[in-house]
């Protein structure tokens, strides 16, 4: 970056000061046959002169090519009265100026600035019997200059389509983003609903112990104790959900619903749902299988469904496999298939996918691995801790 900023500001003096250098390198020496009005130091200084406007060339490229016409006139007219041939660096420093008319003016402005100049170069070329050869003008001078004008002309193209190419592509990285944001949003809502609805039902059984506590306060001290542990219990799991219900922004839309909050042990029917619609999945589970935080529970439930239905619609795989491992300290669900991968962003445009798995995964405090398996396929992990706060 800092060099093209650094190229963009002293390249074109370090271009003028070369060509400088050439032309008075050139003109040291008149030629043999030329009158030189003004002596050595008219010629020089003309020289100089013609090269001199093209440290302006981007400002100006028209006003530039318009002051090195008039400078070269001058000096082929005037100060030479007998030619011979204008220096190479002539050529190539007003070559450089119909360029630079090309690659930085647009439409009408360029055509019209490039007619002007080659019409006042055939002007000079005509009145000075040659000023670009020693008899007669030079027609193969005037084709140079129309190529360096076209091809600063396609330069501009596609240095403009360039342009608009990254600019697309800065938009498209900004609506990636900007979709994964949302997609993240949306899961937070829904899970924050669902987290709603655990919260809820546990409070509810804390009233109905407690209720049933007060009854036997009494009669029976052992099913009071055990009623009180039991709410104690309920309680210590409602209050670790609500924590995390609070770190969410819970949306108002959508009513309670009044299906089964998703858990584990639906997980034959979800299966039985994947293999119906075409994808065999072979169910493991080890270790022994135990009580789960309800919300614990309910996000297990939705990584296998998200996962297996991420596996459904772009892997295109022959066969999935699902692993449960119960462990004293965390819960691992692992999904995996023998397809040809999925795209990291698979499902999100439904809140779904890599996406909601990270955001239920993050709000326990877990893990979560995605990517190709070693043989092929792909292989979704996730670790949940099973350990609650108070």
């Amino acid at each position: 970056m800092w060099t093209r900023e650094l190229i963009d500001r002293w390249g074109d003096w370090v271009l003028t000061a070369v060509l400088m250098a050439g032309f008075a390198l050139e003109t040291q020496h008149a030629p043999a046959g030329v009158h030189v009005h003004g002596g050595q130091a008219a010629l020089t200084a003309g020289a100089l002169l013609v090269v001199l406007p093209l440290a302006w060339r981007r400002r100006a490229p028209i006003a530039v090519l318009a002051a090195m016409l008039g400078w070269f006139a001058c000096m082929v007219l005037v100060v030479i009265t007998a030619n011979s041939g204008s220096p190479l660096t002539a050529v190539v420093a007003l070559g450089v100026a119909f360029y630079t008319v090309g690659a930085h003016t647009a439409g009408r402005r360029s055509m019209a600035g490039f007619a002007g100049g080659l019409a006042g170069l055939i002007a000079i070329d005509a009145a000075s019997g040659g000023a670009f050869q020693s008899v007669g003008v030079r027609p193969g001078v005037w084709l140079i200059m129309t190529i360096a004008w076209l091809s600063g002309r396609e330069l501009r193209r596609r240095r403009i389509e360039v342009q608009s190419l990254r600019a697309r592509a800065v938009e498209l990285e900004h609506e990636r983003e900007e979709r994964l944001r949302m997609a993240a949003a949306e899961e937070r809502s829904r899970i924050a609903r669902e987290l709603h609805d655990v919260v809820a039902h546990s409070v509810s059984v804390m009233v109905v112990q407690s209720q049933a506590a007060q009854r036997v306060l009494v009669e029976d001290v052992d099913a009071t104790r055990d009623a009180l542990r039991s709410i104690e219990e309920t309680g210590r799991q409602a209050l670790t959900e609500l924590r995390r219900l609070l770190g969410l922004l819970r949306e108002a839309d959508g009513g309670p619903s009044l299906a089964p909050q998703p858990s584990l042990q639906y997980l034959d029917e979800l299966l039985a749902q994947i293999r119906d619609a075409g994808l065999p999945v072979e169910l493991t589970v080890e270790g022994t299988p135990s009580a789960l935080p309800q919300g614990v529970d309910l996000s297990a439930y939705r990584i296998v469904q998200e996962g297996l239905t991420n596996t459904l619609k772009h892997a295109a795989a022959e066969r999935a496999c699902v692993l449960v491992r119960y462990a004293p300290t965390d819960l691992v669900i692992e999904i995996s298939d023998d397809g040809v991968g999925q795209p990291e962003n698979a499902g999100n445009g439904a809140g779904h996918g890599l996406v909601g798995m990270r955001e239920r995964v993050a709000l326990y405090g877990g893990e979560l691995k995605a990517g190709g398996g070693k043989d092929g396929g792909y292989i979704v992990q996730a670790r949940l801790p099973l350990g609650s706060s108070t």
